[in-house]
């Protein structure tokens, strides 16, 4: 920071800011600039900390005392030509007690006149030019140079009594055509580039005269046959070409051989005519198998192009060489035999498989050695040609004293009865045989049974387990050695009504596993038979599967859905409408039901009694409606019952205890007084809803049920036609005469008229219904109603004079209803008996309530039933 604590600036560096020149090219360590500090002593050394351009061109040194410079360091060297022509360097220097400087230093780099620059091949070394004798004058090669100042050169060439003249862009030319054998075959030229100032630079050019030769070259060697062993390494010397060219005179000659032949198994050195083996010469193979003779061409000339040449032919005689061992394919092999085989039993013939392919028949004979590995000794060879191999011993793998092994391992020598020669084709061949394996597998014969651990088995399970879940496992051996893979299934049983397989076994490991949920209700016990199978034997065994009782059913009440109407004024503790629910649970007490209303008891009108202990229940009013001092508001009440159970029927194998709920709605209409009363009496609506889904697999059954209707519509059409000439008679009873004949046709038709006549009512009247706002018709003397048909609108004084009738029938109805549920059983059976009674018929002033009407025809319908 160029500034002190105080926030003024502090002159530490004296002699900065200045600016400065240093020449291009400069040297590592040349000054550049010299400054110094004002305080001593210094926290640091002035540093450059920074360079624009950047660069690490320049350094500070001391020089003594408080004292520097500014140093060129060499890295890199200043150019002026490619470089930046300035650098600011930023000076920092800082002293103990914090008060800093920083000032710049300017650096301008110099322009210096530099020696001209060769380029090219001819600026690295010294060049050679070759040219032909007889070749006329031409251009035979360009130098080229630069300024680094882009300065105009001039180009000179020494000595001047040369042949050659080089032009103002460097092209060296020659001046004569040069005849090998008069003239100089070497020329050295001084090339010189200058720059205006006089600065210059050298480089030489050498220039070689090539001769032209014109003589035909001959041989020298006159062998023409020669004999190798077959597999000679590459590079083995088989001959040595020579010739010679008379232009050469006493001096050696320089000549180019060549295989003129395409031959992949020799090679000729172009410059000294050597032949050498070039690659891989086997005699055992096509074509050298039968002509063992290699025939070449060998050419030599005295120019690598358009010279002179001669040609020779040469054989090459291959001999054969025993470098083959006798070889098995394959060279392992796989047998079987049963244990418990009979010795003598033949195995394998290793001759069948092994041959040895060296041309000559000395070199191609074997024999079979050495027969080893363990248990080898129930195993022998026939003999040493034959290669037969044989069982000696018996093998039983359920034998105490048998090694227990399956696969037996044998080796068998194959070997040359020749010397062999490997080394030249296997160099790393250590032994001069080949080793068959032979792998004897002793069969294992199936002669036992597999064996239950145990005879039966019994699982206790509980119902409410997971489908999927393991219940238990069954196990079984084999004494068979090895072991047989035992595989385990369910033949018998293991079914119910519902499902063809309730239980599944895994083939591997034995285990149980049930497929469907069980259930102690319907089955308490299963027994199916498992069966453990080697693939060639089997045995069973019986598994027992005792379900244990968990309380998984919730209680069924009925109904489970009702609606209900009261007056406002109904009487606290009445039973409502004699509501009550009956409930079952197939896996727990009657006894042990409790019911509670859930939901929609405002104000806790409502109660069941009893409310625990009984498998039946009715509904009670708890406390009375008060509608006029606002605390009820609500004229329908929706309540959700649930009935719980608490135990199981049995305490006995109990798996865990567990509460189960069922569930009951109730609609119950408040009847306000008496404007709003309805008509009829309280009553419900059973809705059953039925949804008929049709099955692909069940598609007999609409066939079945379409043919049976056929055939009963056509019944009862044949039926119809022999009864119509009976139904033309008008009177209920039969004619004396007929009477005898037909008493069954002439009885049901006057009950079907009498009951025709009963149902054709006049409704005399109409009301809403409170619980769907429906409008309904009604007989004010039977109480028999219907829904209206027609849409038009009540008139307002008939509707008056009906509901208030109503409301007075309907309160005379309900007390009666309710009267025998508050007097003893003896008096409920009196009362009883009285009710079933019939009624004095009403006069014709008098109109019928609607609770007689309601008790009249209840005992019909009760006759009817009888």
């Amino acid at each position: 920071h160029p500034f002190s604590s105080a926030g003024r600036r502090s002159q530490l560096l004296k002699g900065l800011p200045a600016t400065s020149t240093v020449e291009e090219n400069s040297a590592a360590g040349v000054a550049v600039y010299n400054f110094s500090v004002t305080v001593s002593p210094l926290a640091s050394l002035p540093t450059i900390v920074h360079s624009n351009p950047l660069a690490e061109a320049f350094d500070i040194q001391p020089k003594g005392g408080l004292e520097f410079r500014v140093i060129t360091t060499g890295n890199p060297v200043l150019d002026y030509e490619t470089m930046p022509k300035s650098f600011d360097l930023q000076i920092f220097v800082e002293d103990t007690i914090g008060r800093t400087d920083l000032n710049t230093l300017t650096i301008q780099v110099t322009d210096k006149n530099e020696h001209p620059v060769f380029r090219g091949n001819v600026a690295m070394q010294t060049v050679t030019v070759y040219v032909l004798e007889r070749t006329p004058p031409e251009r035979i090669y360009q130098v080229d140079a630069a300024d680094p100042e882009n300065a105009e050169l001039k180009y000179s060439l020494l000595p001047a009594t040369v042949p050659f003249l080089i032009k103002e862009n460097g092209d060296i030319f020659s001046t004569k055509e040069f005849d090998y054998e008069k003239d100089p075959h070497c020329y050295f030229l001084n090339i010189t580039v200058t720059d205006p100032d006089g600065l210059n630079s050298t480089r030489t050019v050498k220039i070689n005269i090539i001769n032209i030769n014109d003589e035909v070259p001959y041989f020298t060697t006159k062998q023409r046959i020669y004999r190798i062993p077959e597999e000679q390494s590459p590079g083995t010397i088989v001959a040595n070409i020579t010739a010679k060219d008379p232009d050469d005179g006493d001096s050696p000659s320089r000549l180019f051989y060549s295989i003129q032949s395409s031959d992949r198994h020799f090679s000729i050195d172009p410059a000294t005519g050597v032949l050498r083996v070039a690659g891989r010469i086997d005699r055992d193979t096509l074509p050298l198998r039968l002509h063992p003779n290699i025939s070449l061409t060998v050419r030599v000339e005295d120019s690598p192009s358009r010279g002179h040449a001669s040609e020779m032919e040469i054989t090459v005689i291959i001999d054969d060489v025993n470098d083959n061992p006798p070889e098995c394919k394959p060279s392992a092999f796989r047998r079987e035999a049963n244990e418990n085989t009979a010795p003598g039993t033949f195995l394998v013939d290793l001759r069948t498989y092994c041959k040895d392919i060296d041309a000559d028949p000395s070199n191609n004979q074997f024999i079979f050695t050495g027969l080893s590995g363990f248990g080898s000794n129930n195993f022998a060879l026939e003999s040493t040609a034959s290669g037969r191999l044989v069982m000696t011993g018996t093998i039983d793998l359920e034998n105490p004293a048998n090694p227990g092994v399956e696969v037996y391992t044998l080796t068998v020598r194959v070997q040359d009865i020749a010397h062999p020669n490997y080394s030249s084709k296997y160099p790393f061949y250590i032994s001069f045989d080949n080793i068959i394996y032979v792998y004897i597998r002793i069969k294992p014969v199936n002669e036992f049974f597999p064996v239950f651990r145990n005879l039966s088995y019994v699982f206790s399970v509980s119902e409410i387990t997971k489908v999927g879940s393991s219940i238990g496992r069954v196990h079984a051996i084999d004494k068979d050695w090895p072991p047989n893979v035992i595989t385990y299934s369910i033949v018998a049983g293991a079914g119910t009504r519902d499902y063809t397989n309730i239980f599944w076994i895994n083939p591997t490991k034995g285990d149980v596993r049930i497929l469907a949920r069980l259930d102690y209700e319907t089955t308490q016990k299963h027994i199916f038979t498992v069966q453990a199978s080697d693939q060639e034997k089997s045995t069973t065994a019986s598994v027992t599967v005792n379900v244990l009782e968990v309380n998984d059913e919730e209680p069924v009440c009925s109904p489970n859905f009702f609606s209900l109407q009261i007056p406002v004024n109904l009487a606290v503790g009445t039973n409502i409408n004699g509501f009550r629910i009956e409930c079952q649970d197939r896996d727990s007490d009657p006894r042990s039901f409790r019911y509670f209303i859930n939901e929609g008891n405002e104000n806790r009108h409502f109660t069941f009694s009893p409310s625990a202990g009984s498998n039946t229940s009715r509904l009670i009013l708890a406390s009375r409606f008060d509608y006029e001092g606002g605390l009820d508001t609500n004229w329908v009440y929706s309540l959700r019952v649930h009935i719980t159970d608490d135990n199981l029927v049995s305490a006995r194998d109990k798996t865990t205890h567990l509460t189960k709920t069922g569930t009951v709605t109730l609609s119950i209409r408040v009847i306000p007084n008496p404007t709003t009363a309805t008509t009829t009496t309280p009553g419900f609506t059973v809705v059953t809803r039925r949804e008929n889904l049709y099955s692909p697999s069940a598609w007999y059954v609409p066939f079945v049920l379409s043919l049976g209707g056929s055939l009963l519509l056509g019944l009862l059409g044949c039926l119809g036609l022999l009864l119509l000439p009976r139904l033309r008679c008008c009177c209920c009873c039969p004619p004396a005469g007929r009477a005898r004949s037909t008493p069954l046709f002439y009885f049901l038709f006057c009950v079907s008229s009498q009951a025709m006549t009963k149902l054709n009512t006049i409704f005399d009247g109409e009301a809403r219904d409170p619980v769907t706002g429906r409008m309904y018709e009604f007989n004010t003397r039977s109480g028999a109603r219907r829904w209206k048909k027609s849409s038009e609108p009540l008139q307002p004084m008939l509707a008056m004079q009906v509901m208030s009738s109503a409301t007075e029938n309907s309160g005379q109805g309900v007390h009666r209803a309710e009267a025998p549920s508050k007097k003893e059983p003896s008096e409920k059976r009196k009362e009883l008996t009285a009710a079933t009674k019939p009624a004095a018929k009403p006069s014709a002033g008098q109109s019928e309530t609607p609770g007689q009407a309601g008790l009249r025809l209840q005992k019909k319908k009760e006759e009817s039933e009888d």
